[in-house]
Formats: C-alpha cells, structure tokens, sequence
C-alpha cells in the first residue's frame, strides 16, 4: 500500500515559529489570555491590569477601524455607553467652564479607560459566553489564592497592612472582594462543578481582606456575599439553605479568630480616632482628615455647584483648605467619598451622571435575574450587582473611580458581566473571520 505525506501536515512542519504562534493566536485564543490576566492579575500584579485593559482596547480600536471586528450594539450597552461618556463629558465640561482646560489635560487620561467600554464590549463579544464565565472564575480562584500568599508575606513578614501588588490596602481589598464574589457566584450557579475548590478559594480571598485592614470593604464583603446568595436561592431546599448559612458563620467567625489582630488593631484605630477628633477636635488621624475632606469638599460644592470647579482646581482647594482651616499640610488626589469627589470636580452633573452609570448597570442587572433563568446569563447579571455593590460601598470613605486599577476592573465587570447577561455574541470580520466548514449535508 502506497502512503501518501499529508500536505497539511508536511506544510506545518516547515512553518517558522512566528507563523505558527500567528495560527495558534486566533482571535478566541487571544481573547482567552486577555480575560485570564483581567481576572487573576488585579489583586496580584495590580497595575497590569490596567496596562492590559487599556491596550486591549487601543487594539481594538484597530482592528474596528480596519474592519477585522465588528461594532457590537444592544441596548444595555448603549445605555451605560451613554452614561460613561456623559461622566467624561461633565469632567472636561467643568474645566472648559472654570477655564483650567490646559492644566486638567494630563488629568483626563484616565478616562481613556471608559471611553474604550464599547469598543472592548465589542471585542470581548467574540467569545463564547460559557467560556468567559469559566475563565473568569477559575482565574477569580487564582487570583484569591495569590492575594492570600501575598498578604501573609506583606502583614508577617513585612509588617505592614496587605495591600497586594495593587500597592494600596484599599484598592486590594476592593477587587480581592469582587474576586471572592465571583467564585462564589460560580459555585452557586453550577457553572464550575468543582465549587469546593471555588469555596475554599473566596475564604482565602476574605482573609486576605482581613490582612489589608480595609474597613469599608469588610463592609461589602457580606453585604454582597448575601446578594449572591440570594441570587442563587432557587437551587437551595430550606434545610439546605440553612445549613449553607451556618457554615458560612462558622466560616466567618474562624476568619474573625484568624485575623482577630487585625481586626482589634484596625477597632482600636477607630475609636482612638474618633476620640481624638470629639474630645480635641484632631483631624490628623484618618478619620479625622477624612471629616476635615468632607467639609471642605461640602463648602466647595455649595460655591461651584452645578459644574463644580474642576480636577486642578479641587485638589488646589483642599490643600489649602486643609492648611488654612485645620493646620494639615496635606494632599489629596480626591475627597475620599467618590461622589463629592464628582460633585467638586464636576459639579453636580459629574455626580449624577456617575451615578447614572451604576444606575442603569443594576437595573439592567436586575432585569436579567427577573425575565432569564439560563445560568450564565444570572452568573453575568450577578458580577455587576456585586461590582456596584463593592464600589459604592468603598467609594463611600475612600476612591469610587480615578485609580487605574479601580477603573480598569470597573470596566471588565461592567462589559463582561452585561454582555454575560444580555449581550449577544458576534464572529470576527475580514481576516480574522471563520472559515466556512464544507457543507455535508445530503444533496437531493
């Protein structure tokens, strides 16, 4: 028998390594590496992130412009679409109006990172949706077990509260938390079988919460864990349910005993905080700068309120607010309350329309849980509740958006947990297109 070399086959073996890697970095794969570094890296290697994010999205700004993708367009996304630019339009309105154009321009680079939400929505909807949710869970599980080896090191060995490789304790525990959700959401939903590993991954999340010492987000953390399990309360009996409770107490009073250091220090801070700012008026103290922030931010807000006074301007006015009325030689980037951050920079249309965005990101997220029962569609709806319950309850006392780690995640949870939800799934274009499989069905 004569054996004929396959021509494919033949052809592969000659192929350099740079085409190869060429051919083995379709389109799905490429987007497959990029959401495995947007959901593992946050908490672990920080900035890289946003680093990743925004050059996904410069990319594909690329590939829309020479039509190798397509425009992806449905509703929810049109309306947080709307409500992001909105927010970067009252940001460079304020300073069109207070005159400060040129001096906030090196400011406004960060609102890069929203203005690419559609063109990554886009991008991000040539994956198949079952696909993503795993992704995003497994390296969710990742991402907590690094978080936790991190902040062991840091709090131990260093000696100081974990902040991971975001470098800020707060900024860490905020997306270490969205990391803790989103296994939990996976194991809930039935999505990821293996909800043991995904268990034990979100408690080793919320004990590298408990090392940062981020008292806000010790907040969220079971405020949203309750949401995800109310969520997913249809796949529970009563008994069930009450035993999934119990061990969840038991869970969170063995983590109270493990980190009870950190919590009593943290405790202590408190309340010898607020006795130096009630009995001597000291405002030196966290909590103490943070209600001498709050006044400033107030006062400035009832002089400018409706266009607020811009970025530069704002952070002029609270160090000098801070100098004048307090005696701090102090600075800050923001207010440490993420909406009278927008309201002094922006005024009140920077702080409405910021809202607008977690607004219409729940009630869509809410919509889907209401009409949908497919898994992966609530397992989508559930990542945004989550990450608008996380960052409103940490933008309360400390940053809402403005850190290039805090916007980068804000924008992978909104796209791929809307287009999760209720996004629709589109095929590359040009080159990048699927070849077409040889029709074999029956001729007549």
């Amino acid at each position: 028998m004569e054996i004929r070399a396959q021509p494919g086959n033949c052809e592969a073996k000659h192929l350099n390594p740079f085409t190869k890697l060429r051919r083995h970095l379709t389109p799905a794969q490429i987007n497959f590496y990029f959401s495995i570094v947007c959901f593992f890296s946050p908490p672990v290697l920080g900035s890289l992130v946003s680093i990743t994010f925004n050059a996904g999205g410069v990319w594909s700004v690329l590939l829309l412009a020479v039509k190798r993708r397509r425009f992806n367009i449905d509703g929810p996304m049109l309306a947080l679409t709307a409500a992001i630019y909105a927010y970067c339009a009252a940001m460079i309105l304020a300073s069109i109006v207070n005159g400060t154009l040129a001096a906030d321009l090196r400011f406004f680079l960060p609102l890069i990172t929203f203005l690419l939400f559609p063109i990554s929505y886009s991008t991000w909807s040539i994956t198949e949706k079952d696909a993503l949710a795993r992704i995003a869970i497994l390296a969710s599980t990742a991402a907590c077990f690094g978080a936790l080896a991190i902040a062991v090191f840091q709090y131990h060995w260093l000696g100081v509260r974990a902040e991971g490789g975001a470098g800020n304790p707060i900024v860490f525990a905020t997306v270490t938390c969205l990391a803790i959700m989103t296994c939990l959401a996976g194991a809930l939903s039935g999505i990821e079988k293996r909800w043991k590993l995904l268990v034990l991954a979100a408690i080793a999340g919320a004990m590298a919460i408990v090392y940062s010492g981020s008292r806000m987000i010790w907040v969220a953390v079971p405020i949203a864990g309750i949401v995800v399990l109310l969520i997913n309360r249809r796949r529970f009996t009563g008994a069930s349910m009450a035993r999934f409770v119990a061990i969840g107490v038991v869970v969170a009073l063995v983590i109270a005993v493990i980190g009870s250091r950190v919590v009593l220090d943290r405790t202590d801070f408190l309340v010898s905080d607020w006795d130096a700012l009630n009995a001597n008026g000291d405002h030196s103290t966290a909590l103490g700068l943070r209600v001498a922030m709050w006044e400033i931010g107030f006062a400035a807000v009832r002089e400018m309120p409706i266009f607020g006074h811009g970025i530069t301007a704002s952070r002029a006015l609270m160090k000098q607010g801070l100098h004048d009325r307090f005696g701090l030689s102090a600075g800050f980037s923001h207010f440490h309350n993420g909406f009278l951050t927008a309201m002094v920079e922006a005024g009140l249309l920077g702080a409405l329309a910021l809202a607008s965005i977690f607004i219409f990101a729940a009630w869509n997220a809410a919509r889907t849980l209401r009409i949908r029962a497919d898994p992966v569609e609530r397992f989508g709806a559930t990542m945004v509740l989550v990450a608008v319950i996380t960052y409103l309850i940490g933008g309360m006392a400390g940053i809402l958006v403005g850190h290039d780690i805090l916007d980068a995640v804000l924008m992978v949870f909104l796209i791929s947990g809307t287009y999760l939800a209720s996004g629709r799934t589109v095929a590359p274009t040009g080159k990048d297109a699927p070849a077409m499989a040889p029709d074999t069905s029956p001729q007549p």
